[in-house]
């Protein structure tokens, strides 16, 4: 019960208590008093009709006696007249029967009044003549006391109204800056840092309010400083200290990462020779600051596309461009060598000389080694052959154009002929099975094609949503609930994540759907990054219809991890580099902190990528909840 219902429930005890004991107190005294007020008028009563009845019964007038009699049982409450001659003893009784109106029977029936009798001697001088004995009936006092009780009970019960409503208004407002500080406490307790409580007017709450402001401030600070000490350590262990860029650590753990998934895009390797030109003419505090410079420059000239760029040595840059093809990646080369060239310019260097550039695209089952070595390849020979770059061609012919992939994924996902695979996420500790990831694959005539070779073409052709909405229908559909007792995770698509409609869409479907709470959907860190509004309000319509959802490739995008404070994910996957790192102290404190992060906040952390027993061994002392990799690789659904 709340101290509310408390409070209120004993000013409510107290209240009828004092009502009852007022109404037990009014009750007999009034009694009483009409009790009093009878046997007085009975008295007046047999004294009056004595000396009324002395000239009839000296002449034996009957009729008159008789007369008299009525008179006073029409003028009063009385039940019975009693006259006893005393000169032969003969006795008359006179009785009234009276009918008590609006008063219930059950009232009569308490009792309340006790019989009042009056008897006196009737005289003519020094003679006796009879004696006279009247009953009261109390029907004057059932009267009275019922109209006196009734009308004391209505004023009663609108003053208990009263009260009752002025208590809870009362109660209401004394008691909001305790509600106030319990709902500050819930927050703080779900890990929500909001602004400091204005302290109460009262001042037993006062000291509390000040209590709960610094504890507050203090756990807010706390992860501050985890947020912080994880930026810190990226730029320690992830970023090159001249060129502010990601080093070569991070872009190798990258390029894992890219190959694991389904994707499609290129490696470039840009080396620039003219930077030690410049180091020979000016030393190298003007060659860092233009190494300094020209990472800016790139930076701002490639926001248009999904890369990443890094200085991997001392005049060598790489640049992972995904989810393109031949097409964006001739744009993106051209930009790359414009920038360069500007930037040669402004150091008095010549353009498109002194700098040679390797692309080699991404194919189908290619290992980090594989690109890295044919994007050198293409490097040396551009250098070999004096030219400012040149394309790594594999000789490997695409399945389909661009065209045909439209056409065929189009008439896929409006006839759902995706098939599902799924791989569990184990509980650390062994104990079973957190939750199952849905994969998809696409049946096209007598072929099976994976997700590696379709993924990229959904993103480029912008049937994101549409798919999206293709695979939720589906797991329904075939009933994929029943097949598992745990929870099913959906990866969505970049454009669902701005895509208004599929927002709509969700909310009604999950609103539908009886099973909504087995259903969980992931979101890239890097939507979040990108549109943090639309992931902000995607995260509200999964939350609000009873699903979950949590975030994949944690700890991938540089940038501040309060994003977590707002989204409240249920859990995030660490990126698949945590688990391909060495095991250097500098990456263990990375990772580390990022789980800190994590669980400061009370969201679970599962690893991803592990392919061995020794990987997962790494993670014993962070205590995360679950592991997810090939070590237990996806099966089909029976």
């Amino acid at each position: 019960m709340t101290l509310f219902r408390q409070i209120y429930s004993l000013l409510f005890g107290l209240f009828l208590l004092v009502v009852a004991s007022l109404g037990y107190v009014q009750f007999n005294e009034t009694r009483n008093f009409l009790a009093s007020q009878m046997e007085s008028d009975l008295n007046n009563v047999s004294h009056s009709l004595g000396l009324m009845l002395v000239p009839a019964l000296e002449a034996g007038d009957m009729a008159t006696v008789e007369t008299m009699v009525n008179v006073i049982f029409e003028g009063g409450y009385y039940r019975k007249v009693t006259l006893t001659w005393l000169v032969d003893g003969k006795q008359q009784t006179w009785n009234n029967d009276i009918r008590i109106d609006d008063v219930p029977q059950w009232f009569i029936n308490l009792d309340l009044f006790p019989t009042i009798e009056k008897e006196t001697t009737i005289t003519s001088g020094w003679i006796q003549l009879a004696k006279l004995k009247i009953t009261a009936h109390p029907g004057f006092g059932y009267h009275e006391l019922w109209r006196i009780m009734s009308n004391t009970i209505i004023v009663f019960s609108i003053l208990f109204l009263i009260a009752i409503f002025s208590a809870r208004l009362g109660l209401t407002w004394i008691l909001k800056p305790l509600h106030e500080i319990a709902e500050h406490a819930k927050s703080i307790a779900k890990r929500e840092f909001g602004p400091d409580m204005p302290l109460p007017k009262t001042l037993e709450l006062r000291d509390v309010v000040t209590a709960y402001n610094s504890m507050s401030a203090q756990l807010k600070q706390i992860f501050n400083s985890l947020d912080e000490e994880v930026t810190a350590l990226r730029k320690k262990n992830l970023v090159d200290q001249v060129s502010d860029l990601p080093n070569r650590q991070y872009m190798m753990a990258r390029l894992n990462s890219w190959l694991s998934e389904p994707g499609s895009g290129a490696i470039i390797l840009v080396r620039l020779d003219w930077l030690e030109q410049v180091h020979s003419k000016y030393g190298y505090q003007v060659r860092d600051a233009t190494i300094k410079l020209l990472a800016s420059k790139l930076q701002e000239s490639f926001t248009e596309f999904d890369s990443v760029i890094a200085r991997i040595a001392a005049y060598e840059f790489a640049f992972l461009v995904t989810n393109a093809e031949r097409e964006q990646l001739s744009k993106y080369l051209q930009t790359l060598i414009r920038t360069i060239n500007q930037e040669m310019i402004k150091a008095d260097c010549k353009p498109n000389e002194d700098y040679a550039i390797g692309i080699a695209e991404r194919m189908e089952h290619c290992t980090t080694s594989d690109l890295l070595a044919q994007a050198d390849n293409a490097l040396q020979k551009a250098v070999q052959a004096g030219k400012i770059y040149h394309w790594f061609e594999s000789g490997e012919q695409q399945l389909f154009t661009r065209e045909q992939w439209r056409e065929k994924l189009s008439y896929a996902i409006n006839q759902k002929q995706f098939l599902f695979r799924w791989q569990p996420v184990q509980h650390y500790d062994q104990s079973g099975i957190i939750h199952h990831e849905l994969f998809c694959q696409l049946q096209l005539g007598d072929k099976l094609i994976h997700a590696g070779q379709f993924m990229p073409y959904i993103e480029l052709l912008s049937l994101g949503s549409m798919l999206d909405r293709c695979l939720i229908e589906k797991i329904i559909e075939e009933k994929l609930l029943d097949k598992s007792p745990q929870i099913i995770a959906v990866n969505l698509t970049h454009q669902s994540i701005g895509d208004q409609q599929f927002h709509e869409w969700l909310n009604q479907y999950l609103r539908e759907t009886a099973h909504h709470g087995r259903l969980a959907f992931e979101i890239q860190e890097a939507s979040i990054y990108s549109d943090g509004k639309a992931s902000e309000a995607l995260c509200s319509v999964i939350r609000d219809n009873g699903a979950t959802f949590g975030i994949d490739h944690f700890g991938r995008q540089f940038g501040s991890m309060t994003y977590l404070q707002t989204l409240r994910p249920s859990y995030v996957k660490l990126d698949q580099a945590f688990a391909q790192f060495d095991d250097n102290q500098h990456n263990a404190e990375l990772c580390r902190a990022l789980v800190n992060v994590a669980r400061g906040l009370d969201i679970d952390v599962i690893a991803t990528g592990i392919q061995q027993d020794t990987q997962l061994q790494r993670f014993e002392l962070l205590k995360i909840q679950g592991y997810q990799g090939y070590i237990a690789p996806p099966v089909n659904i029976d």
